[in-house]
């Protein structure tokens, strides 16, 4: 468990009731990928699924799955990554800005 803390910064992990699956989160499609590669997991035959999809309030975002075996442990990991930005309102961005000169 320490190795997939030291490879990778995922956002969840969580053990399945099987005792022998994970799911792990990461925050990007790129932090996904990364720790792929650094684990030697980016295998031809890896099974990995992406698309790009609009959430329930309008945005877009790209999501991404690969299903490694690491470790004797049977991995699910999701990235998922918002690719259109979202705009504060500007009543937001006032309180914000408030606070950062405050701290």
């Amino acid at each position: 468990m320490a190795e997939l803390l030291l490879l990778a910064d995922p956002t969840g992990i969580r053990v399945h009731t099987d005792g022998v699956s994970l799911a792990v989160d990461f925050d990007s499609t790129a932090a996904l990928r990364s720790w792929l590669h650094l684990a030697g997991l980016n295998d031809p035959d890896l099974l990995i699924a992406e698309r790009e999809s609009t959430d329930d309030d309008g945005r877009l975002r790209r999501t991404m799955n690969a299903y490694p075996t690491w470790h004797g442990w049977e991995i699910y990991a999701h990235a998922v990554e918002y690719t259109t930005p979202v705009d504060l309102a500007p009543a937001t961005v006032d309180r914000l800005a408030a606070l950062a000169v405050a701290g």
